[in-house]
């Protein structure tokens, strides 16, 4: 596999920090809403399954971008555009202490994920790195061995677009 540039590491920290925080913040809710201190105890129990809901998604991204998982681009891309304008919001309810970090945040993430370095890591094809040429493929037990396709060995990185492209050449066409 090759090397995990510093601004995947740097976005996916970034990502974690934001769902220890939206995970801390659930939790928060939920121990104030069982406590009997909400005002709405209906709405106190929405925002913490919210919150709580959000955070894994959030810390799900942050572990998809470590391990090059292509999906977790876009999802992370979605949550720090979600948090500008909160952050915005909560700057103009004069509570800057959460909305300089969560925006610093939100843009630092931005940039990191949506940078060349990580942009060209995350489009790569990791799913054949470390693998030996023509190498059978295991078989359940029970089951004899016929037909056992060797394993591809990888000649160079494949991306999202290539992968697709060859998937498609080996579907059956109409006549």
């Amino acid at each position: 596999m090759t090397k995990r540039p510093s601004t995947v590491r740097a976005a996916a920290a970034l990502e974690a920090a934001e769902g220890l925080a939206a995970v801390g913040f659930g939790v928060y809710t939920g121990v104030e809403t069982a406590a009997g201190a909400a005002v709405d105890p209906a709405s106190a129990i929405g925002v913490t399954v919210l919150a709580l809901a959000g955070g894994a998604g959030m810390l799900a991204c942050a572990r998809g971008l470590l391990r090059a998982d292509q999906w977790s681009r876009a999802p992370a891309v979605l949550t720090q555009l979600f948090a500008l304008p909160v952050a915005w919001s909560l700057w103009q309810g004069d509570r800057p202490a959460i909305a300089i970090p969560l925006g610093a945040v939100a843009l630092l993430a931005l940039v990191t994920v949506l940078s060349p370095p990580s942009t060209a890591w995350l489009i790569e094809d990791h799913d054949d790195d470390g693998e030996t040429p023509a190498q059978p493929r295991k078989e359940p037990r029970g089951r004899p061995e016929k037909d056992a396709e060797p394993v591809r060995a990888a000649a160079e990185p494949r991306s999202l677009g290539q992968r697709l492209m060859d998937r498609l050449k080996e579907q059956p066409t109409k006549n």
